[in-house]
């Protein structure tokens, strides 16, 4: 308890050195909290939008879809097992299917894929209760009704309302064409259910396919448990779904560790070159206090505790104006620029950090444990320094 009074009263009588060196610590240890809580929110809000328009609790493909190979969405229908059809009746899992089709706007091709899907489903968050028959009309006079994004309609010109010629090829590979209304444009975050996307009801494009009855994936409730191996369909698990979003993030994690480290170095070497000069400057006090009994050892502890003291005080002056600071981000969000819509991530207009306590405290422990093996390392000098040297201020 005496080393402990003693090295606070140290440090804090050195003054404007101490909250200099204090202040630097706190900035990095108020950055660090803030930059993982940033890739934490990012994670969070990303992965919870994600899971709600398209993951749900996982999903069922058929045996030769490849999302990353449009050329097998020709083979990548099959009529829905028995046991996954049972899940749909009870409306824990919804079918979607999955067609390539063309489309003319504004006298341009361009190629986009077909999704059918279930006006009646509550799985996901797409609003496919548009497709209904009961909000508008359809029909042969007002063509198939049909959903977009907001970006799909920012790239083709199109807008509630308007009709568009969907040409497309049936299970026979004979060409077929179509008119569609355009009957709501929705926003969204997440580009997998709107980049060159049209939604329509699920039986409308089954009968325009020759493909009743068929999907190319089942989308399963959230916290549903899969019913296990289903023949000619692989089920996959968020996990699954969800690791190459999480590779992204914990590689920009990685990436802004580059500046954590900077960060601490600055201020790490401005504590050792304290505890340096403390060392260099205060011999005559570390002979007398050897003189009067104090150990070497308890002496190595003396300003070893003074240097960790640094990181101390830079956690409450972090906490004194980091708190407000922090929490004010936390609860009005980060403002991102429009350009962010563009690298893929499902982030809305405003991102909002997370800062858990695990990460608070893991921040704390790391700030502390560095600070003072930093601390540390300057006074191993003083173990070999004689009594008589140290009261005529002289090294050993």
């Amino acid at each position: 308890m005496q080393i402990l009074k003693l090295a606070l009263r140290n440090i804090l009588g050195a003054g404007l050195r101490t909250w200099l060196n204090v202040t630097a610590l706190s900035f990095s240890f108020v950055v660090i909290v803030f930059l993982q809580g940033f890739y934490q929110g990012m994670n969070d809000q990303v992965e919870r939008a994600t899971v709600d328009a398209l993951y749900g609790g996982g999903q069922y493909w058929q045996e030769r879809y490849d999302p990353y190979d449009p050329l097998t969405l020709a083979d990548s229908h099959a009529a829905i097992p028995p046991q996954l059809q049972a899940l749909v009746n009870e409306h824990t899992a919804t079918p979607i299917l999955i067609h390539l089709a063309s489309i003319y706007p504004e006298g341009r091709f361009q190629t986009v894929l077909l999704k059918g899907i279930d006006p009646s489903q509550k799985v996901l968050s797409i609003p496919s209760s548009l497709l209904s028959p009961s909000m508008g009309v359809t029909g042969s006079d007002a063509g198939i009704p049909a959903i977009i994004g907001s970006r799909m309609a920012k790239s083709t010109g199109l807008k509630k309302g308007d009709e568009i010629t969907v040409q497309w090829r049936d299970v026979h590979g004979t060409f077929d064409a179509k008119d569609v209304t355009i009957v709501d444009v929705f926003r969204t975050t997440v580009q997998e259910i709107d980049n060159e996307q049209i939604w329509i009801p699920l039986g409308q494009l089954q009968q325009m396919t020759g493909m009743g009855g068929q999907a190319t994936m089942l989308v399963l409730k959230e916290n549903l448990q899969p019913p296990g191996k289903v023949s000619g369909w692989e089920f996959k698990s968020l996990d699954f779904l969800l690791s190459d979003l999480r590779t992204l993030v914990r590689s920009k994690t990685i990436g802004a560790s580059i500046l954590y480290l900077v960060l601490l170095f600055l201020a790490m070497l401005a504590i050792f070159d304290t505890q340096v000069l403390s060392v260099f400057h205060r011999k005559k006090e570390m002979g007398t206090l050897m003189a009067l009994g104090m150990t070497r050892t308890r002496l190595i502890a003396l300003f070893t505790l003074e240097g960790a003291f640094h990181g101390v005080l830079a956690a409450v002056l972090a906490t004194v104006y980091g708190i407000p600071l922090l929490g004010y981000v936390a609860r009005v969000g980060w403002e991102l620029p429009e350009a962010v819509d563009q690298i893929g991530f499902a982030i809305g207009e405003r991102l909002f950090p997370i800062y858990s306590p695990a990460l608070i405290l893991g921040t704390t422990l790391l700030v502390m444990i560095v600070t003072t093996i930093v601390s540390y390392l300057p006074t191993r000098r003083i173990a070999r320094l004689k009594p008589t040297d140290a009261l005529r201020g002289r090294a050993s």
